[in-house]
């Protein structure tokens, strides 16, 4: 049996949280909760915020706020920039450090541009809260220039292009859609009918190509339905400010590009000096360990987490939560000598919104696949299990949802205005 220990995590995504979340409370154990924000982001609705649906602030929880009830667990502000596995201890980015008897590598992901030209200085990822207010910022800005500059919809000021077919790419692009039809006519009815696109793009020949082909198809037709532009087997060779090109000579004039292309490991993953593999993720033992270091844990985004016959489960939110409170379930077994057991996932399926009253999913380990209203209530379910974990307000979650799918709504055109700096919200 282990004495007291010290458990440092490192930021406070879904899978930070949840280990931090079953560790405290425990005897024996002080926790140290580390994330360069201080807050919690909802990632699933970042491209809610990001075409105006919800305010930024709705979908960020502060972490030290959350763990106010546990003395055990301190959440402190402060990006991590190094990690010394020998010793387990973290340098952070103003010089400090911090030293524990266990570590929790939770330091999620980063967009992967794949060397394209320009992309990872023209294009807007959608990974975080401050990539969410980019978007929508540079959304709105390009409305309001239409608004008043009609001409300027021929140099592709109101073409919005989104790259990746994956479920970010699906649900922003079908959100991006219904945005601009639903704001533009309310102010400028010809900006709708004569300039208005939504161009989504992927290499793939399918989209959402983790889903089944009928969900292709499903899928496809919403968007197409929604007055997307779905251009498959499209490699974008360049992103420029003001046009995306692709690896068949043709090019779209556009002033935002929103990537949804792939994701990789943060940069904290090559900082540790651990064995990184795909994605540049961190290989990790079936009980969530780091070979050759006992101590050390890769969970969340980070990780390539072996399950089955898979070398790497997929970077869910759901597996993200289940791995963090696996972690802390180790640990806490360790400190009584019990022992490591090897990570249990519960598939609980994928799924992903492709607008209101679309939605597809794919539920369980055997893929019962659903659409439309009956995927919604699943991805609601799903998705309000991982709010939980945060201790947030469900009711509200619930009345948003509500708002979303079910009534009738348009937003105003006073998002056009120029003196708007903030859209109305609701408070999850």
């Amino acid at each position: 049996m282990m004495a007291a220990i010290h458990a440092v995590v490192v930021r406070g995504g879904f899978a930070g949280v949840a280990c931090a979340h079953r560790l405290s409370g425990a005897p024996r154990v002080r926790t140290t909760l580390l994330d360069r924000n201080g807050y919690h982001q909802f990632q699933p609705l970042l491209y809610q915020v990001a075409t105006a649906e919800l305010a930024a602030e709705d979908i960020k929880f502060d972490l030290a706020n959350m763990f106010r009830r546990h003395e055990n667990v301190e959440a402190r502000t402060g990006e991590v920039v190094s990690v010394d596995p020998e010793s387990k201890t973290v340098t952070l980015a103003d010089g400090s450090t911090v030293e524990g008897d266990v570590l929790v590598l939770a330091g999620g992901a980063q967009p992967n541009f794949f060397h394209t030209r320009g992309a990872e200085q023209f294009a807007l990822p959608l990974y975080s809260v401050d990539d969410a207010e980019r978007v929508r910022v540079r959304v709105l800005q390009l409305l309001r220039e239409a608004a008043a500059k009609p001409e300027l919809v021929q140099d592709g000021v109101l073409t919005f292009v989104v790259v990746g077919a994956g479920p970010t790419g699906v649900e922003t692009a079908g959100a991006l859609a219904e945005l601009v039809h639903d704001v533009t006519p309310h102010a400028h009815e010809h900006l709708a009918v004569a300039g208005t696109r939504v161009v989504l793009a992927d290499l793939g020949h399918v989209v959402l190509p983790a889903f089944s082909e009928a969900a292709h198809s499903y899928a496809e037709r919403q968007l197409r339905r929604r007055g997307v532009q779905v251009r498959l087997g499209a490699a974008v060779t360049e992103v420029a400010a003001d046009h995306v090109s692709f690896a068949d000579g043709t090019t779209i004039k556009t002033h935002l590009v929103v990537w949804g292309g792939g994701e990789m490991a943060a940069p904290l993953a090559g900082r540790s000096g651990l064995t990184q593999g795909a994605g540049g993720r961190i290989d990790v033992r079936p009980d969530l360990t780091v070979a050759g270091h006992p101590e050390v844990y890769a969970i969340g985004d980070l990780a390539n987490i072996p399950y089955g016959d898979e070398p790497a489960l997929p970077q869910l939110g759901s597996v993200a939560a289940q791995a963090g409170d696996w972690a802390a379930r180790n640990i806490l077994a360790e400190l009584v000598g019990a022992g490591r057991e090897a990570f249990h996932y519960r598939d609980k399926g994928i799924m992903a919104m492709i607008g209101r009253k679309a939605a597809v999913a794919e539920i369980g380990e055997h893929r019962h696949e659903m659409h439309g209203r009956l995927a919604f209530a699943a991805w609601l379910g799903v998705h309000a299990e991982l709010l939980a974990n945060t201790r947030a307000e469900l009711k509200a979650f619930t009345t948003w949802a509500e708002e979303f799918y079910l009534r009738p709504h348009h937003r105003s055109a006073a998002l056009l205005h120029p003196t708007t700096h903030e859209v109305p919200r609701m408070s999850l």
